[in-house]
Parts: C-alpha cells; structure tokens; sequence
C-alpha cells in the first residue's frame, strides 16, 4: 500500500475531444513497424501477421494502422495476395530473408494508402516503398594520368 494524500476534485482539468478514428486520407505517408505478432484467424483454420504501423511524419504523425496479412489460410489467393503484399513491404524496407518480424520494425517505409473500397470507414494499403531512394551511384573515379603528364605536374606551380 502507498499513502498518497491525493484529492481528485481539487484538480483542473482540459476536457479532451474525443479522439476521431477516421481513416487517414488516401496518399503517400512515412511509416514505421512498431509492434507485430502473428494471430490466429476467428474461424481457427489460419493464422494472420498483425502487423502496427505508424505514421512517423507530416500533419498525421502518430497515427497508427494495423495490417493483417492472412499469411496461413485455406485460401490459396488469400495467402499469395498476402505473401505479395510482403514481399513489397519487405522490398521497401530493404530486407530480403526475414526471420522474425521484429527485424522488420523501427525502419521507415513510404505506404500508398487508400480508402477501402467495401468498407469506406477503413484504410488500405495499395503499396509500399523505401522512405529515402537508393543513394545515386557514385561517379567512377578520374582515370589516372598517364605518365607523361604526372611527370609534367611536378612542373606546374600549383603543385
């Protein structure tokens, strides 16, 4: 037991807005992964990879959506529609073998969101890709100079 001493109606408070759980407007957004877990389906004949993702930047920043990928399922279109939507993710955050879906957490990624089209109260994702492109190939280093000319330089005054 901890003594607190502590008076609830002598406190002033904000009233807070409810929070909206309206879906984000359909666009690009900068993500992370920051929890994932696989689920058993309700019906118990599969399972799922729940994945939580959140928006990391702009005017949404902190906004979570969860991704289910139905990864184990009777249906075999259900579990390729699923392995490709991984592939994608796993593509953008620029991993190939994934062992554990934690390795998949804390990198950004870019998600082309949408507005499902059979539930207009949710969001979907259409794709996935890397947050920052690829760094541009490096310039091929100068050709060196033939031997007659660094022999040349040593005559130059600027060195």
């Amino acid at each position: 037991m901890a003594s607190i001493n502590f008076k609830a109606s002598a406190i002033q408070f904000e009233e807070r807005a409810p929070k909206a759980y309206d879906p984000l407007p359909a666009g690009d957004y900068e993500m992370m992964i920051t929890a994932s877990a696989s689920k058993p389906t309700k019906s118990g004949n599969g399972s799922y990879l729940e994945l939580e993702m959140q928006v990391i930047s702009g005017e949404h920043s902190g906004r979570r959506h969860w991704e289910r990928l139905n990864l184990d399922n009777p249906s075999q279109q259900t579990v390729k529609i699923a392995q490709e939507q991984l592939a994608r993710l796993c593509m953008a955050l620029h991993l190939d073998n994934v062992e554990d879906s934690v390795e998949m957490h804390d990198t950004p990624f870019v998600a082309e969101v949408g507005i499902d089209k059979k539930d207009p109260t949710r969001n979907v994702i259409w794709n996935y890709r890397a947050a920052v492109d690829a760094p541009a190939a490096k310039p091929a280093a100068p050709a060196r100079p033939a031997p007659a000319a660094a022999a040349n330089k040593s005559a130059r005054p600027w060195g």
